[in-house]
């Protein structure tokens, strides 16, 4: 039985990378200028534009995936007679995983003979989307469906995530910082440097002065926690903040080497709460 690795647009996979594997994937939306927009990796809402727009003001609100999409989903893979790997966006940040469970069990109920594995990753935004190109990596080397699930669940709490954020307004309006922390981190140039912890929630770890220093902790919290480098693909993505990734890029090239460093953009899902110029990294720890 053929596999499929099914992924949703919070992964935030280069839409390049999505279309080339022909990697399906569902669409959590975003609520734009009163517009209703799909997750579709910048088709259908350009990115720069989006950032452009929200440091001018507007605000936009995510949803998640329904119950029913995931069931119509799950349904065709299974008539077309395909196993399924869901690799889902952490269940602290949004319903969609639990829809998902949700669905396949519908599904088994319809086709008890139907194969779909829900993952709940636990992580956020390209550490989703790391799982999902190992997955997809995985499949096109002939991987079992089985020996990918293993991987999947056996890593995701090795993802690392660590992000920091150009202005401390996004974070405030998500609940995720107090008014007069905002007003005197912003004042005193105040950064956060944060992390997706095992509960797959987002924490503040630590802060420094400066865009320029909070660049160089990110760096360094690959020094201290990358494991068999030269093995790894890593990630760095970005809210409209190319050159800060660029610069993170070489910043790490600097004293590592890797099989690859994909550089990749934050779609509006995540960049709604986190705000243009979010810059964040990705790679395989020991632990998180």
């Amino acid at each position: 039985m053929e596999t499929v690795v099914l992924a949703d647009s919070c992964c935030d996979l280069p839409r390049s990378y999505i279309e080339e594997n022909k990697v399906p994937a569902m669409s959590i939306s975003v609520r734009f200028k009163g517009k209703e927009y799909p997750g579709d990796f910048g088709k259908s809402l350009e990115f720069k534009y989006f950032y452009d727009e929200v440091r001018k003001g507007e605000i936009a609100t995510s949803s998640q995936e329904n119950t029913y999409s995931f069931a119509e989903k799950f349904r065709s893979f299974v008539l077309e007679n395909k196993a399924v790997i869901y690799i889902g966006l952490s269940s602290a940040l949004s319903g969609t995983v639990n829809n998902a469970f949700m669905a396949s069990e519908q599904i088994l109920e319809e086709y008890p003979k139907a194969d779909i594995t829900v993952i709940d990753s636990l992580c956020a935004s390209a550490g989703g989307g790391l799982l999902v190109y190992y997955a997809v990596e995985m499949l096109k080397r002939g991987a079992s469906k089985d020996e990918i699930v293993k991987f999947v669940e056996e890593n995701k709490l090795k993802v690392n995530h660590w992000f920091t954020v150009e202005d401390l307004v996004y974070l405030k309006r998500g609940g995720r910082l107090s008014g007069t922390a905002a007003a005197i981190g912003t004042l005193l140039d105040i950064k956060p440097i944060m992390h997706v912890d095992n509960a797959g929630r987002l924490v503040p770890v630590t802060k420094v002065k400066g865009r320029k220093k909070s660049i160089k902790a990110l760096a360094e919290q690959l020094d201290a926690r990358i494991i068999r480098e030269e093995e790894q693909t890593i990630f760095i993505s970005h809210a409209d903040c190319i050159q800060d990734a660029t610069t993170l890029k070489n910043i790490i090239l600097d004293k590592h080497k890797f099989k690859e460093i994909i550089i990749c953009d934050i779609g509006p899902t995540i960049g709604a709460h986190s705000g243009p110029g979010t810059l964040a990294l990705f790679f395989l720890g020991e632990k998180r």
